[in-house]
């Protein structure tokens, strides 16, 4: 039986800018609905996760990008309580429990990360295993990226995707497992999804400004072993128009930006597994 109408939610508040691009992402890759909700919306009580299917973090500067990005959002998720008496993060628990899908953006990314939702080893949700750091190049990067996509990662976002053309814009994006054990158990369980890379989308690189944060492994995002919770520094949202492209005046560009995939992805899903 598929789900008839796919319900996502896109949480802004406290420093998110980009909730306006990640819905329409979601409009495109064809959910029926689609609902910006304040944070505040959520922690009062007038508004649910557990009425959506799709949970959507944008990036921005959250929280200013002050005291680690997303940290002070993490701890506010794990222990501000609602209106109901619980937190948001038990609400994010149930939600996932429930076969439902995340994807966190950037900063989105940085908060999964921090929340300990990816890579969530052995479904041990809340146990931080990786970090997202001050990039090496010490200052904010805005450029577009190369990305190679690890065919044999369990992410439901990224099926049949090679490569991608993504622009990243953050200070914070480097991303260190907190040992070799957690690094070798991400490559053994395929949960490093997109790798920066060269042009070809073939050779993984460490090299600045290919690798724009100078990420261990040169990881640009990670999932659960579910694949149904990814996270990634580059914006998917921020390309789904030919005119979105940096050279779309001087060279061809397909209609459809490339981010528009990991959406229509994650609601084709939804529809056949919930």
């Amino acid at each position: 039986m598929s789900l008839k109408k796919v319900r996502a939610i896109v949480v802004s508040g406290n420093g998110t800018n980009c909730e306006v691009e990640m819905a329409h992402a979601c409009r495109m890759g064809g959910a029926d609905e689609v609902d910006i909700v304040h944070i505040s919306k959520l922690l009062y009580g007038e508004k649910s996760l557990h009425d959506y299917h799709f949970l959507n973090l944008p990036g921005g500067f959250l929280d200013g990008d002050d005291l680690g990005s997303a940290k002070a959002h993490a701890i506010r998720l794990r222990y501000a309580r609602t209106a109901q008496g619980e937190s948001i993060f038990e609400h994010i628990l149930t939600f996932i429990s429930q076969g439902k899908i995340i994807l966190g953006i950037c900063n989105g990314f940085q908060l999964l990360a921090k929340l300990g939702l990816v890579p969530a080893f052995g479904g041990a949700y809340g146990t931080q295993d990786v970090t997202l750091t001050f990039n090496d190049s010490g200052k904010f990067e805005d450029r577009w990226v190369y990305l190679t996509v690890n065919k044999n990662s369990p992410c439901i976002f990224t099926r049949g995707i090679e490569n991608l053309y993504l622009p990243v814009r953050h200070g914070e994006g480097k991303c260190i497992p907190a040992d070799d054990a957690v690094l070798h158990k991400l490559r053994e369980k395929n949960l490093i999804v997109a790798q920066y890379s060269d042009r070809s989308g073939e050779k993984v690189v460490m090299d600045y400004p290919l690798n724009p944060n100078g990420s261990v492994e040169a990881i640009a995002g990670i999932c659960d072993e579910t694949g149904r919770v990814f996270g990634m520094m580059p914006h998917p949202e921020a390309y789904l128009h030919f005119t979105n492209h940096p050279r779309w005046t001087r060279e061809p560009v397909p209609e459809e930006g490339m981010g528009v995939a990991l959406f229509r992805n994650a609601v084709a899903y939804l529809r056949n597994n919930l």
